[in-house]
């Protein structure tokens, strides 16, 4: 029996042996020069890594699948600059030794409480939703049973940002954030219809990725895609809450062309200030997630380069910061939440 794990990813370093149960990921036979391989991304709450099965051990797995919990022992190695196992060896756990483990052990998951950032969003709501359809459509979908528990517990994309349980809400409050910051800098913009696509540009990946354990493409993603899916499940909010038709039809732009360009996906590129808005601010959390994830590694004050990432084109250097002192260091502006809350405490 297998109570607890003995190592996890984030534990595992360079030249380092490994020991421990692992979730397989994703699992792929290829051929080398000296016979077939597996090559295998192993993860754990902790994180993600690569590990390769080689000829002759590689025989004795005639198959693997996404989602098998494996005991696993090995030695860590660098490949193209990112830690690598090559596998000694590895047996599949029974299903009677599944029984006895927390797989939450496996599961990653956001920092922050889902139930908690969707009470935050329902609360930015309340504040910045005045006109009275708005107030109905985007309420309307949050407080659905359904549709809150598929949003609580979704994933923001399969890897690179957000990828783990309760990812989608916490991007969508992230952007939510960043697109009224801009529309305070910017009082042009309609911050209703801005904040209503910021809520709701995703929603769709609630539906086009699994999340679970393997978090990969459902049938419905690959088929027809987060954007399309998104609008399908809204549509009947958007009929019974008599929003206008003009800012119906707005709000589906912002959702519509959020991806940016025809290259990356988009169906529409953006034609309004709140579509631009939204687009910007939705590749810039994204960004800065991906960004977060790899410095993680980096202890306080340590600067150096992460690996090539394919997804960026580059290497990504973690700077020196510039020592800030309380003499010298300016006062951030308040949000207008926070304003507001400074005030109430006053009164």
């Amino acid at each position: 029996m297998y109570m607890e794990k003995r190592q996890f990813i984030k534990d595992i370093a360079v030249n380092g042996d490994v020991n421990g149960l692992f979730l397989i990921a994703s699992a792929n036979q290829m051929q080398a020069k000296n016979g077939p391989f597996w090559r295998l991304e192993i993860c754990d709450a902790s994180g993600t890594l690569n590990a390769k099965i080689w000829s002759p051990l590689s025989a004795s797995f005639e198959t693997l699948t996404p989602g098998d919990v494996v005991h696993l022992e090995g030695r860590a190695g660098l490949f193209r600059d990112r830690i690598d196992i090559s596998v000694d060896r590895m047996r599949v756990l029974a299903p009677y030794e599944l029984e006895a483990l927390d797989m939450g052990q496996f599961l990653v998951s956001s920092e922050r409480d889902p139930a908690e950032m969707l009470t935050e969003l329902l609360e930015l709501c309340r504040e910045v939703f005045t006109h009275r359809p708005w107030r109905k459509f985007v309420t309307g979908v949050l407080r659905n049973e359904e549709l809150a528990e598929a949003l609580k517990a979704a994933p923001a994309a399969k890897s690179v940002h957000h990828a783990y349980r309760g990812g989608l809400l916490e991007h969508i409050l992230s952007v939510s954030g960043l697109c009224m910051r801009i529309a305070d800098h910017y009082p042009e913009i309609d911050r209703q219809v801005l904040l209503a696509g910021a809520i709701f540009h995703d929603i769709g990946k609630a539906w086009e990725l699994s999340g679970g354990l393997v978090n990969d493409y459902t049938d419905e993603g690959r088929l027809l895609g987060h954007i399309h899916i998104g609008l399908e499940q809204l549509e009947p909010f958007l009929r019974r809450s008599g929003l206008e038709h003009e800012l119906a039809v707005h709000f589906k732009h912002l959702i519509l062309s959020h991806h940016g360009e025809y290259e990356f996906g988009s169906p529409r590129r953006p034609k309004t200030r709140e579509a631009m808005v939204l687009h910007y601010a939705d590749n810039l959390d994204a960004k800065m997630a991906q960004l977060n994830s790899l410095f993680k590694g980096f202890e306080d004050g340590e600067t150096g380069w992460t690996p090539f990432q394919p997804t960026l084109q580059r290497f990504l250097y973690n700077p020196v910061r510039t020592p800030e002192t309380e003499t010298v260091r300016r006062k951030r502006p308040e949000t207008p939440r926070e304003e507001q809350c400074s005030l109430l405490s006053k009164g």
